[in-house]
């Protein structure tokens, strides 16, 4: 479903601004990533071979671009949905040591997404990876990262308003953090996605904390897959979870706004627990999921953050189809372009 805001407006006037803006917005933002988070930039795979167990599944329902190849006897492979594994691999590879990690360019096809504001079958994400120590598995740690992204997207937007000044800054100084147990809690009666547009419309600038460990109403409040985040380890402050999505209050949609899902990455044992969650036993004997269990790969911490996303919520645009190239119904285009959204 489309929704048009009412008295919409391109604050940068026309299609030539808004592409000199995001090329703004990219060029500043990685470099502000890699600076707060000590990155090197990789060169990454847009396919890998099924059956590895190295592509993200997502909920392990939506279905990946598949395809046999010719030079390798019709062995098949598939389009990625994000590299949350590889980057892990990749590092392991490189043998980088704990401090340092990695970010890339990731592009990805997801024909199975609910096309509308925020969803396009095109994804294109800054996708990183850290090298952790063990000891540095816990939640001071994933908020101490998650307050270095905030820090980068925050100077991003301040270094883009001097550029633009008709892009007044709006995030505030800090981000709060909550879990998804605790914000049950907060508002009960409510959907998840009631949830976090309640409290993100309070704070403007939200860490939702736990995405995918049962609640104690039985539901989870959004789907996370078995094997990248952590979202079964119980922590300190009572609740399971070292993983969550930064949220950001839109202003132009009047929603909440994900720009990134990311966490503290299974170890043996969370990987172990987490595929008998999922009745997804039968993935341990894949070989991502093999050399994880025999402790060949690096702990880790990883997410990905969305490079149309962040471009829509900092040029204030409607629909990521201003931001990207991608493929829409004529339905979609025409209620669009009555409501003075013009997409690319």
């Amino acid at each position: 479903m489309t929704y048009v805001p009412k008295n919409y407006k391109n604050l940068l006037g026309s299609k030539e601004e808004t592409e000199k803006g995001i090329k703004a917005v990219k060029e500043m933002f990685q470099q502000n990533l890699s600076a707060q988070l000590a990155l090197l930039r990789v060169t990454a795979p847009m396919v890998v071979l099924t059956g590895t167990g190295i592509n993200d599944d997502l909920n392990s329902i939506e279905r990946p671009v598949r395809f046999p190849i010719k030079g390798m006897n019709e062995q098949n492979a598939e389009v990625v949905h994000s590299l949350a594994k590889w980057k892990r691999l990749k590092l392991g590879e490189m043998g980088v040591q704990p401090g340092r990690g990695l970010y890339t360019d990731m592009n990805a096809l997801r024909p199975d997404e609910d096309l509308d504001n925020l969803h396009s079958i095109y994804v294109d994400q800054w996708d990183w990876e850290k090298v952790i120590r063990k000891e540095d598995r816990n939640l001071e740690f994933l908020k101490k990262t998650v307050r270095r992204i905030y820090e980068a997207i925050k100077v991003t937007e301040n270094k883009l308003f001097v550029e633009y000044p008709q892009l007044q800054p709006l995030l505030p100084d800090d981000i709060m953090f909550i879990s998804a147990e605790e914000l049950l809690q907060r508002y009960p009666g409510m959907t998840a996605r009631e949830r976090e547009d309640a409290i993100v419309k309070e704070y403007k600038a939200v860490f939702i904390m736990g995405i995918g460990c049962k609640l104690s109403d039985g539901t989870i409040h959004d789907g996370r897959a078995a094997d990248y985040d952590d979202w079964s380890t119980p922590n300190e402050e009572g609740f399971n979870g070292l993983n969550g999505d930064i949220m950001l209050w839109n202003p132009v949609l009047e929603r909440a706004f994900e720009v990134s899902s990311m966490g503290i990455r299974v170890d043996e044992t969370a990987m172990k627990v987490q595929l008998a969650e999922r009745g997804q036993e039968w993935k341990a004997d894949l070989m991502f999921h093999k050399k994880l269990l025999n402790g060949e790969l690096p702990y880790t911490i990883g997410g990905g953050i969305g490079q149309s996303r962040l471009c829509m919520y900092l040029l204030r645009k409607a629909h990521i189809g201003e931001i990207q190239c991608s493929i829409w119904p004529d339905e979609m285009r025409a209620e669009c372009a009555a409501g003075g959204i013009d997409l690319v």
